[in-house]
């Protein structure tokens, strides 16, 4: 997720035990490289591995040389994302907005794959609308394109986030594939991956948004990782932003107001719903990266009392 699943993020999901993780979505466009902001997306926390990266955009010779350049700087995977259905990314003809064109989608995929000598894997929606369907079609264009696994989201791209996900269709795309098939969408605490699983036969999970403001829950998923107290809690919010301010320089103060923001919502066995709210809105509101820290270290002193 674009902005969100930074390197400081994956760091702290790495170490309570995912089993794989995947950069921020970067732009294929070869201009785009050498900007800040590209430059950071790319960027791999120390010891993870393998190394993914994802990669958006609408034309195959960019895809292809994207790919190229990734992999030259040490990607171990490329991944194509086809899934992403926010409006800026879907009026540059990329992410979702892909799933109307299947034979630019064969011709995109093919591209990545002779371009690198890696796996390409592909993240995408059950189709482009509800009248339009397609993710069926579009998995077995990427798997016959040469596409080493799939992860899918429950969902068109008109659905966005709202409404039921549709897990019989990644049931269905799980039946026609070799390839492995992760499901994606409303998976939020071990219990409800393991009846995805159990409901669509995916190979694993992919979690998303239930991991905002908990990076320890991918692991907890995945069964590596147990029960992790609030003390505990707090102590990576901190650790979190701390690593926010290093990664992002200056930056890093406004950046981490989100962040500190999904930990209060996740962080329900401390104190009420308004009380969290209300400290949210006073976090917000600090403008140095110290006076941030010294916020959250009297945070956990007071919950220590």
């Amino acid at each position: 997720m674009a902005g969100v699943t930074d390197a400081p993020f994956r760091a702290l999901a790495w170490r309570y035990g995912v089993g794989h993780v995947v950069s921020e979505m970067v732009a294929s466009q070869a201009g785009l490289w050498d900007t800040d902001k590209s430059r950071l997306r790319r960027l791999s926390p120390a010891g993870i591995h393998p190394v993914a990266v994802q990669i958006a955009g609408g034309d195959p010779e960019t895809i292809a040389a994207a790919a190229r350049r990734h992999w030259r700087d040490g990607a171990d995977i490329i991944d194509i994302n086809l899934g992403c259905p926010a409006k800026k990314v879907c009026r540059k003809a990329a992410g979702s907005q892909l799933l109307a064109d299947e034979g630019l989608v064969a011709r995109i995929i093919g591209a990545a794959v002779v371009a690198v000598p890696i796996p390409v894997t592909v993240k995408i929606r059950t189709g482009y609308s509800l009248s339009r369907k397609n993710g069926l079609l579009i998995a077995k264009i990427a798997e016959d394109q040469g596409a080493r696994a799939i992860a899918v989201h429950g969902r068109t791209r008109a659905c966005r986030f709202v409404g039921a996900v549709e897990y019989e269709t990644i049931a269905t795309i799980k039946s026609a594939l070799k390839i492995p098939v992760f499901a994606n969408g409303d998976i939020h605490d071990a219990r409800s991956a393991d009846r995805v699983i159990r409901q669509t036969g995916a190979d694993g999970v992919m979690i998303g948004r239930a991991a905002l403001g908990a990076p320890w829950l991918p692991g907890q998923i995945a069964g590596v990782t147990g029960f992790v107290s609030v003390a505990e809690k707090l102590a990576v919010m901190r650790e979190h932003v701390e690593a926010g301010h290093r990664f992002y320089g200056e930056a890093g103060v406004r950046i981490m107001r989100k962040h500190v923001r999904w930990y209060f919502q996740k962080l329900i066995e401390l104190e009420s719903e308004p009380w969290r709210i209300d400290q949210v809105n006073v976090f917000n509101r600090i403008g140095g990266a110290e006076e941030q820290l010294a916020f959250l270290d009297r945070l956990q002193m007071r919950q220590a009392a």
